[in-house]
């Protein structure tokens, strides 16, 4: 069916990794981390370098500032094959820095957003949005200047032909304030966490949640962590479980990972049960290395891990 083209439109930043921490901080106290790593940060950037990985023709559309993080960026998404024709350098900001410490399964962040507030809806490239077939937006909360035009970005990119998928993430804030009746109707794929999707809906149980979402989804693939995760399409659920593995480092872009692998399988034609399971087995793979991209830094190497931890064929 050839390749299919997508258009990722979000934030970007670099993770500034903590790994070992001796204890949490506190004001006035000092403490010491065993292990540091400076990655790829932003769930936009995450997907789209894994998913390009995963074989998938992927441009951005974004900002970072003129400075060193936004030329880290810039060159690692072009290095796994991403289009970044549309990446725009912010003269007088700086790039997102995101500072990451570790603990175990669970983990504490400070973001600063810098450049990528800085996107609008019409920094998308909308007299060439019909060379693609998809369009991923991510993050909607950390992106203050487009996030009230959400439900028209999506409109525009439905009435163009394109499907389209959506990562809101989490709301610093905690306020959660999204019109999901307006904007997931023109959502193909709406893939949330199990905390996202409380606080849209600001319920207690995924079962009420997903009943309050469901008059308005098309289809739905809800992110559980370990318990794995869950299709919603056409008024049936389907549970599938994660994937467990001994060689756990962190799940930094673990939910990223596993929305390139099920938006990769969605492109390429696949039944929606099988996106899940891949989308499952990418996002497991992601928790083998350091960050979001240590563990894709090639088709090849993805597909040694899935062999060899997995027992999984790519």
């Amino acid at each position: 069916m050839g390749n299919k083209k997508i258009l990722v439109v979000g934030e970007l930043n670099v993770d500034l990794i903590l790994n070992n921490i001796e204890g949490f901080p506190k004001i006035g106290d000092e403490i010491i981390a065993n292990d540091m790593n400076l990655t790829l940060g932003s769930s936009s950037a995450i997907f789209a370098s894994n998913i390009s990985i995963l074989g998938i023709d992927t441009s951005f559309c974004g900002m970072v500032g003129s400075d060193y993080f936004g030329e880290f960026i810039e060159k690692v998404l072009v290095d796994r094959g991403v289009d970044c024709s549309f990446l725009r350098k912010v003269k007088n900001k700086q790039s997102g820095v995101t500072v990451v410490m570790n603990y175990d399964q669970d983990r504490a962040n400070v973001t600063f957003c810098g450049a990528m507030e800085n996107l609008t809806i019409e920094d998308v490239p909308w007299s060439e949005i019909k060379q693609f077939d998809h369009l991923h937006f991510s993050n909607l909360f950390l992106q203050k200047n487009i996030k009230n035009d959400i439900v028209q970005l999506f409109k525009k990119a439905k009435d163009a032909g394109l499907t389209t998928s959506l990562d809101l993430q989490t709301d610093p804030e905690g306020a959660f304030d999204f019109d999901y009746a307006a904007c997931l109707p023109f959502v193909d794929i709406f893939l949330p966490n199990k905390s996202e999707l409380l606080g849209i809906t600001k319920v207690d149980s995924v079962e009420e949640a997903l009943d309050k979402i469901s008059p308005f989804a098309n289809q739905v693939a809800l992110k559980m962590g370990e318990e794995g995760s869950i299709l919603v399409s056409n008024g049936k659920q389907t549970v599938q479980r994660g994937y467990s593995h001994s060689s756990f480092v962190d799940a930094i872009g673990a939910g990223d990972s596993f929305n390139a692998g099920f938006i990769s399988k969605f492109l390429f034609g696949d039944p929606l049960i099988d996106c899940l399971k891949f989308g499952n087995l990418i996002g497991a793979i992601n928790t083998t290395a350091a960050g979001g991209t240590g563990a894709f830094q090639s088709n090849s190497q993805l597909t040694k891990i899935a062999k060899e931890i997995f027992n999984q064929d790519i």
